[in-house]
């Protein structure tokens, strides 16, 4: 482990945002060391505390994605609650908001007012749409942001119907791109002699929409509308999805001519790699079908670890496809760490997800887990704000903090 400080070690963020896509932004800074305040309205909190799954009454999910952070609890819609705000942003880096465009401004907290108060900071905004254009104002989540996208229509099978993901994509996505641009913000902050912030917005819709890049590109310039291909693929082939004898299933991609090539000798039809309906990636699009018939049958008469051993020496590239238990038990992913158990004062201890890089110097941390209590650093925090036990007890009684 290296001696060097963490390297966000002095960036103060005040996450004031619910659910996934801007909370999750937040937890990625804190995990490598910046001081995250999660502000929760002091009745009904962040309504992710009880998304998903739960283990006696509570949220799993909140145990990961809130970790690392202090928690507070202000009611922002009354003035007591906006002047505490205020007072956490005037020494803040950065301000984190996913309330519907135009909610913050009207309570005297959009960015026009936050850099009066704090010029250097940098104030990220999340919505379903973005702060402007013809949808700005409604409601949006992630399932929309997947449809509107065009996500939904190239995902699922040729023949059903355009199909959502198992799992909060868009949100996960937009949390990415807002740690990225919160950065990026950051570093263009420190390199001005004025050290100015800025304000960004991001929408659920356009960090999705940039992944699926080059089906835009294609319509623009071609005119070709991407449609569904299940787990094939329409620019590639092999691609797809094999069960094996035992009912398991595979996954193979021959992205490269050479692996293609591979795959072919793999099923022992080195004799179709000079075939003018394999020989090419084009032509191997083209017949795509014939071909995942000659693979599918080939695997579908052996188990899967004879499969992955024959493909693998034949150094073509395939992988088993896992459930979420099988995941979690691979060998590959225990020795690289991807889920560490930490203990956890509700639950004993909980194994979650790691960081998504490794680094070699200054690795991130996980310090703790979410705390099922609202508002449990209201003191510590407001204190350091100058407050006194009188006017805890006040902002108590007033509703503007959690009892």
């Amino acid at each position: 482990m290296s001696s060097r400080k963490m390297p966000l070690e002095g960036i103060k963020v005040i996450d004031a945002a619910t659910m996934i896509a801007a909370g999750s932004a937040a937890t990625y800074l804190a995990d490598f060391g910046a001081e995250v305040i999660k502000v929760e309205h002091p009745e009904t909190g962040d309504p992710v505390r009880m998304f998903g799954k739960k283990k006696d009454g509570i949220g799993l999910l909140w145990k990961s994605l809130g970790r690392n952070k202090r928690y507070v609890t202000l009611n922002l819609g009354q003035p007591k609650g906006q002047e505490l705000l205020k007072k956490l942003v005037k020494d803040a880096d950065v301000l984190i908001e996913n309330y519907r465009p135009g909610t913050f401004a009207k309570w005297g907290l959009g960015y026009d007012e936050m850099k009066k108060i704090n010029p250097s900071l940098v104030m990220l905004s999340v919505s379903g749409f973005g702060q402007y254009g013809p949808y700005s104002k409604l409601g949006g989540f992630g399932t929309i942001a997947e449809g509107l996208s065009g996500f939904a229509s190239v995902n699922g099978a040729a023949d059903g119907p355009p199909t959502l993901p198992g799992l909060a994509l868009a949100d996960g996505i937009a949390g990415l791109a807002a740690a990225l641009s919160i950065m990026i913000a950051l570093r263009g902050r420190d390199a001005d002699p004025e050290r100015r912030g800025q304000y960004i917005d991001i929408s659920l819709c356009e960090p999705l929409m940039r992944l699926l890049e080059a089906h835009f590109v294609a319509y623009d310039q071609l005119g070709v509308i991407a449609h569904r291909a299940g787990n094939g693929s329409t620019n590639v082939a092999p691609r797809n999805a094999y069960q094996t004898k035992e009912g398991d299933w595979v996954a193979l991609s021959g992205s490269t001519q050479n692996i293609a090539m591979n795959v072919l000798r793999a099923i022992g039809r080195e004799d179709l790699c000079e075939d003018e309906r394999f020989s090419t990636n084009a032509a191997r699009v083209k017949n795509r079908d014939e071909l995942d018939r000659l693979i599918g049958d080939w695997i579908k008469a052996r188990p899967k670890e004879e499969v992955i051993k024959v493909f693998r020496e034949a150094k073509a590239v395939i992988g088993p496809m896992h459930n979420v238990a099988q995941t979690m038990s691979d060998p590959h992913f225990i020795e690289r760490e991807s889920f560490i158990r930490v203990d956890d004062p509700d639950l004993g201890s909980i194994r979650i997800s790691n960081m998504i890089a490794k680094f070699s110097e200054t690795p991130g941390v996980v310090k703790w887990t979410a705390p099922m209590s609202k508002g449990r650093d209201n003191d510590a925090v407001f204190k350091e704000l100058g407050l006194t036990d009188a006017d805890l007890a006040a902002l108590r009684e007033e509703g503007i903090i959690c009892k």
